[in-house]
């Protein structure tokens, strides 16, 4: 009877050696793909790209400029940003003129547009997409 309990307690130290070391490799992963997210934010940026880029032809051979909406209600005014919520996505491609306001939560593109960036100032201005009926 004595021999079964130990081997019975051996079987179950195993399994439990098992089980933990399974959640030690598992966590390890876990926490190694977070250090490299926070270490390298491009990945972060084509994880994103990849996610548009099912939703939409995204240009290619150019590196889009990625911002995320903080305060919605500063940028409102704005006719691009009019459904702009907190933590949205700002994809720009200057090159293709191209801006895309992308919500990540929905997976849903909000709204999207040329930008017109004027060779005399550093800003850029986003220009609807729809056409404005003539008078």
């Amino acid at each position: 009877m004595e021999k079964k309990a130990v081997i019975i307690s051996f079987v179950i130290l195993i399994l439990l050696a098992v089980a933990g070391s399974t959640a030690g490799i598992y966590y390890y992963f876990q926490y190694k793909t977070l250090v490299a997210r926070t270490n390298d934010p491009n990945i972060a940026v084509r994880d994103l790209l990849a996610k548009v880029g099912k939703l939409i032809d995204l240009p290619t051979g150019e590196q889009p400029t990625v911002a995320t909406v903080q305060n919605p209600d500063l940028i409102k005014s704005q006719p691009f940003f009019a459904k702009a919520k907190k933590d949205d996505r700002v994809i720009l491609y200057p090159n293709a003129r191209l801006a895309i306001l992308y919500d990540e939560q929905a997976n849903k593109i909000i709204n999207f547009g040329t930008i017109n960036v004027g060779s005399a100032t550093p800003s850029a201005t986003v220009a609807p997409t729809k056409a404005i009926p003539a008078p």
